[in-house]
């Protein structure tokens, strides 16, 4: 599993860092890109993956981070792709706690949750101090789970954007956008299909657009950063989503 630093901050220690892109993972399997937020004495991983990449996931944090520095998991919602492995990391790491939406405590304990300490973060979101770094969940709710959060680091100026941004594609792609109007063919059915509100949609980007934002990194694909972070912004306003609704009105129609 790949491991690529997105910010290192020489004064306060925080580093971010992604991983994926994983040659040896099953063919069928979705690919994801895992979180880590590591301060000097502090590190919180963010939807850590599913349980059939835990053994790859596991032996790449630890050339980053002490596991008993791990200390916080952050889950922004229930899918099994990002957050069927926690049984694991439940195990991994016993002292952690789990950030999560309320809503989905009674739906993640699924997954085998024993030992870590829940944390719910109410629906109009909430922050945390990872050592002096202050972190922002931001709510991102019906985006696409009805319960729903991002990750906001003001001091590096990343966004944890979940399934907002997400591409699905095939191969060894580069981790960053780099020719954004090409790169729309890999999100429009995507976010069409799976954001099934534009009031939601709309609702989220207005309270991105307050935020100031280097790099968008969502949970598949690439990632944006600089100038196409406001590109992928305009990109998804312009967007109609909830397309199954429209398919079966056509239907009834026909």
């Amino acid at each position: 599993m790949k491991s690529t630093v997105l910010s290192e901050n020489k004064v306060s220690g925080a580093r971010w860092l992604v991983f994926g892109r994983d040659p040896e993972k099953p063919e069928k399997i979705i690919d994801t890109n895992q979180y880590l937020i590591a301060t000097r004495n502090q590190a919180m991983l963010l939807d850590p993956g599913g349980i059939e990449i835990f053994p790859a996931m596991l032996s790449a944090v630890i050339h980053h981070t002490p596991l008993e520095n791990i200390t916080h998991i952050f889950a922004s919602h229930q899918d099994p792709d990002i957050i069927s492995s926690l049984g694991l990391w439940d195990r991994t790491l016993p002292q952690a706690k789990l950030h999560c939406p309320w809503l989905w405590e009674g739906f993640v304990r699924h997954f085998g949750c024993d030992n870590v300490e829940f944390v719910p973060i109410p629906d109009e979101g909430s922050t945390m101090k990872l050592d002096g770094l202050t972190l922002q969940f931001v709510p991102a709710h019906y985006l696409h789970s009805s319960a729903n959060f991002h990750v906001y680091d003001p001091e590096s100026k990343i966004l944890m954007s979940g399934d907002i941004g997400a591409a699905l594609e095939k191969g060894d792609v580069p981790m960053f956008v780099e020719d954004f109007e090409a790169h729309t063919a890999h999100m429009r059915y995507f976010h069409q299909r799976w954001m099934p509100s534009n009031k939601a949609k709309n609702a989220w980007i207005k309270r991105v657009r307050a935020l100031e934002i280097d790099i968008m990194a969502p949970q598949h694909g690439r990632l944006f950063q600089g100038d196409d972070v406001v590109r992928f912004l305009d990109w998804l306003e312009a967007l109609d989503v909830g397309i199954a609704l429209d398919d079966e009105a056509q239907a009834e129609a026909a």
